[in-house]
């Protein structure tokens, strides 16, 4: 399960509640969570590692965490699945395209899956220094950009996979997982695309968080779960 962000300050993962491990938990499942180069807390010389890494090595990092837990014995490394919101929702689906024999599926929720849409859909260059903070930790390098975006790598991804977004997320436009969608479509690959109106970066409407946990919950079980 990865943190998104993921250089703003208390983007990272703590030893303390969270729902969502507690929910996965709950079924059986062992959940790793992993604060990968970039993330926030461990000094700026770490967080800047990170630094036009997102489709690099951040995610060797979670790949080499999820291998070292099957290593381990930990979990069965026939049964891993990977899931993450918002840069979190990114990472799952490019490390879907990275390690494409590691997961069963892979869950992304208001996820980034062309890192130009930061730049052209985003409001993040309309806000104060936005632009300059796209350049810093993106770069500006369209084969870069083009290299580290999982809708241009559709035909690399073996695991099944599930999108959430909402309609109304101005930070990660739709058109993210509407793109994903329709280019694993095309790949005969049709993803589960949960889609909620009113929700912006993150569904918070009581009744719609239950349909979308519940059907997280059934499709990790349909991929992984007794696997």
């Amino acid at each position: 399960m990865i943190h998104g962000g993921p250089h703003q300050p208390g983007t990272r993962d703590y030893w303390e509640y969270n729902p969502e491990v507690q929910l996965m938990a709950n079924e059986g499942y062992a959940v790793l969570q992993v604060n990968y180069r970039g993330s926030y807390g461990y000094g700026d010389e770490f967080r800047k590692k990170g630094y036009r890494e997102w489709g690099g090595k951040m995610i060797d990092d979670i790949t080499f965490a999820a291998n070292w837990a099957i290593d381990k014995g930990y979990v069965d490394g026939n049964s891993v699945c990977v899931y993450g919101a918002s840069y979190g929702g990114y990472a799952a689906l490019m490390s879907a395209v990275k390690a494409p024999d590691l997961y069963k599926c892979a869950i992304g929720y208001v996820g980034i899956y062309d890192l130009n849409f930061m730049f052209t859909e985003s409001d993040i260059p309309n806000s104060w220094g936005g632009k300059e903070y796209l350049q810093r930790v993106l770069g500006n390098d369209p084969q870069q950009l083009r290299a580290f975006s999982p809708l241009y790598h559709v035909d690399k991804i073996k695991a099944n996979v599930m999108l959430i977004h909402g309609s109304k997320d101005t930070r990660v436009p739709e058109v993210n997982s509407e793109a994903l969608y329709n280019a694993l479509k095309k790949q005969g690959k049709t993803p589960l695309y949960l889609k909620y109106k009113q929700a912006g970066h993150g569904v918070y409407d009581e009744q719609n968080r239950k349909e979308l946990y519940q059907g997280l919950l059934n499709f990790l079980a349909r991929n992984i779960k007794g696997a």
